[in-house]
């Protein structure tokens, strides 16, 4: 018992530490890219590549300890499919929140900004709620069709590689994670969001993450005809 306890404590310091440093990557990039350029798309290709970058690296190193979830509904997901226990999941909900927090706070505070700001950065229309939508199904997508096709392997470059190009093809910037949206409320910076636009945008990642399980069933179920290659 105490060795299990001792195993889950690394796994949700691991989603602690894994969350707080895609968050501090997010807000710092986007800092940072506003200092070098005004170009609004010179800004987004740096926040876009620093991100894409650090999944990679994250998912790569702390994937092999807790899954390296740092996203609520992928841990949700893995609650529904009995993946882990209800316990475990909650311990994770909470680390990803306080990370992803503490992630804001420490890009703020090295670029010389308030540690807290409530961002004033209005995210709203239908066009970010069906962004949003996209971009989470897209991302639960690849990682649960990556599981069932026994390529956990390739998560870390898949993972890194859509998020990098949904900055690009979304008009929401793809946030795609409930704990990423309500951090960002806290950096009054080019990635932030103000707190009117956070429960849309999580209501849309919440629709996406169920659209993204379903479609990833279904492609990937076992074909029933006999006629299997």
């Amino acid at each position: 018992m105490a060795d299990d306890r001792h195993v889950n404590l690394r796994k949700t310091i691991a989603e602690a530490v894994g969350t707080a440093t895609l968050l501090l990557v997010v807000i710092g990039s986007g800092v940072m890219a506003t200092n070098l350029s005004k170009d609004v798309g010179v800004q987004l290709t740096i926040n876009s590549a620093a991100t894409g970058l650090i999944l990679y690296i994250l998912i790569t190193l702390l994937g092999p300890i807790s899954g390296a979830h740092f996203n609520p509904v992928v841990t949700a997901i893995q609650l529904f499919k009995k993946n882990i226990t209800a316990s475990l999941a909650t311990a994770y909900l909470a680390a990803q929140l306080v990370g992803a927090v503490i992630g804001v706070a420490l890009a703020n505070f090295i670029f010389n900004l308030p540690i807290i700001e409530i961002s004033q950065k209005d995210r709203t229309g239908a066009e970010l709620f069906v962004s949003e939508i996209l971009a989470t199904a897209g991302l639960v997508f690849i990682i649960f069709t990556a599981i069932v096709q026994k390529s956990e392997a390739k998560i870390p470059v898949l993972v890194g590689a859509y998020i990098s190009a949904a900055y690009f093809f979304t008009s929401s910037t793809s946030f795609a994670n409930p704990a990423v949206t309500v951090a960002r409320t806290l950096s009054d910076t080019f990635a932030g969001i103000a707190p009117g636009s956070v429960l849309p945008f999580i209501a849309a990642q919440i629709i996406g993450a169920a659209l993204g399980l379903v479609l990833s069933t279904f492609i990937n179920s076992p074909n029933k005809t006999g006629n299997e290659k």
